[in-house]
């Protein structure tokens, strides 16, 4: 795959910066906030749940924001055309061929490589409807790169936009993800009767102790 790093090279666009700051503002007067760390060595998966409304997507450029992240998506090839292509490497999306001649997990491990910072985003679900079957593309990734996942994910009834769970990779899917679905469970979606999880279940009684998370102060606080 031709290398393309004019999203991490170029000034965005104004309209992808007018975009993105109005739902940055959006995130910080409807009173959100951000708790948790990141890793060091500017290179992770973020893997957020449970998605189940368009407002999380507000809630996940708040949490880029303040933690200082650039974010980047994986998007398939054929969207990266004009009209839409600068905007589109402006968000942080990465070109991929997904055909079947193409191996999309080593197209983005090479991104991944090619680069000092990479925070890949990711919805684990796939989907704001109801499903067990999680993706597992965005694993397959952080195995093969050598890079940690770190769990994030909003909780509605605290406004809180959580950094979770560490997880680097050992190669045993189940074991590793039960660690992430056990900190989902304890999250507090927009719609908990939409969230599912590989097992059946769904969100859990029992919200998660933030006690020892840190308050994340902001960039230009």
């Amino acid at each position: 795959m031709a290398q393309d790093h004019s999203s991490a090279q170029a000034r965005p666009g104004p309209m992808s910066r007018a975009f993105n700051a109005f739902f940055v503002w959006l995130f910080g007067v409807t009173g959100w906030r951000v708790v948790g760390a990141l890793p060091p060595g500017g290179k992770y998966v973020l893997a957020g749940a449970s998605h189940t409304s368009n407002w999380d997507f507000i809630v996940f450029l708040g949490v880029v924001h303040e933690m200082g992240v650039k974010p980047r998506y994986m998007g398939k090839h054929s969207l990266f055309r004009w009209p839409m292509r600068r905007f589109m490497l402006d968000m942080g999306g990465i070109p991929v061929d997904r055909s079947k001649r193409a191996n999309m997990v080593q197209q983005v491990v090479e991104r991944i490589h090619a680069e000092d910072d990479f925070a890949l985003v990711v919805a684990v679900e796939g989907t704001r409807s109801p499903t067990t079957e999680w993706k597992s593309g965005f694993y397959r990734i952080a195995l093969a790169a050598g890079i940690p996942i770190v769990c994030v994910g909003p909780d509605y009834d605290r406004k809180l936009g959580i950094i979770g769970p560490v997880i680097q990779p050992t190669g045993d899917y189940e074991a590793d993800m039960q660690v992430a679905i056990d900190f989902y469970k304890q999250l507090k979606p927009a719609h908990p009767e939409k969230a599912l999880f590989p097992d059946g279940s769904g969100i859990s009684d029992q919200r998660l102790d933030i006690t020892d998370y840190p308050v994340c102060k902001g960039r230009n606080r």
